[in-house]
């Protein structure tokens, strides 16, 4: 009975000594022996990015661009001081637009995703007491439009862009945002053919979307169906993520 009792001890703890997680491979004898772990790798993927829609949504509402496409870049120098006030004078970097707007940009922008390049923000609807603080600034009409009249940028109908490819990288289009001199008009020639060919890219096909741009600026578009909204204060808050 003693003998049966420590046989079936033995057997216990043997068992006990097993890994029940791990597979031995066949192999013969002098070859090393290896450990194959029976576990499953699991590869977590970051959960795709719902975007907002326009149904139900006026086409004078003013929305978040952001939250209706990531396909654009953003260089909002408004919001820094590395503009032509230098100063800084929204609160936080947001580019909004009319509904109406924010539908052309889109369908602007995937035209431009199909030769490899995408639209990038330099300034979007601006509030209209910001439009005053530039005014302050810089009271002069050539460069600030008056805040008693108001710009299309306060209707919700400008915007100031440049080109980039999808790797982020600027298209030349011979100055800065905010050059003011003829080397940024639409019809100055004088510029090397990269140069022009960017620019008529860029101007051609804001066209097609029905823009029109301004001849001193090669930044500035304006959205002719949104060109007669009301000019308007409405302003963002900044703790959007």
């Amino acid at each position: 009975m003693s003998k049966i009792f420590f046989f079936l001890v033995g057997c216990i703890v043997i068992s006990c000594k097993e890994n029940p997680s791990t597979k031995t491979s066949s192999h013969a004898p002098g070859e090393e022996q290896l450990e194959v772990l029976d576990t499953l790798e699991i590869i977590s993927k970051p959960p795709k990015k719902i975007f907002k829609t326009f149904d139900n949504l006026a086409d004078t509402t003013f929305v978040r661009l952001a939250d209706f496409s990531d396909g654009f870049s953003y260089d909002l120098r408004y919001a820094t001081s590395n503009n032509f006030l230098k100063e800084q004078v929204y609160d936080c970097a947001e580019c909004y637009t009319r509904v109406k707007t924010a539908k052309v940009l889109i369908a602007a922008n995937n035209t431009f995703k199909e030769k490899g390049f995408r639209i990038k923000f330099f300034d979007c609807y601006r509030p209209n007491s910001v439009q005053y603080k530039m005014w302050k600034i810089v009271p002069n009409p050539q460069y600030v439009a008056n805040p008693k009249k108001g710009s299309i940028h306060n209707k919700g109908g400008a915007v100031d862009i440049t080109l980039e490819t999808l790797d982020g990288e600027e298209l030349d289009m011979g100055t800065d945002f905010d050059f003011f001199g003829k080397r940024a008009y639409h019809d100055m020639t004088e510029l090397p053919k990269e140069i022009l060919d960017n620019r008529i890219l860029l101007k051609e096909t804001m066209e097609k979307h029905g823009f029109w741009s301004v001849r001193t600026e090669w930044w500035h578009y304006n959205y002719g169906k949104a060109s007669n909204e009301k000019v308007a204060n409405f302003k963002w808050p900044c703790n959007e993520e």
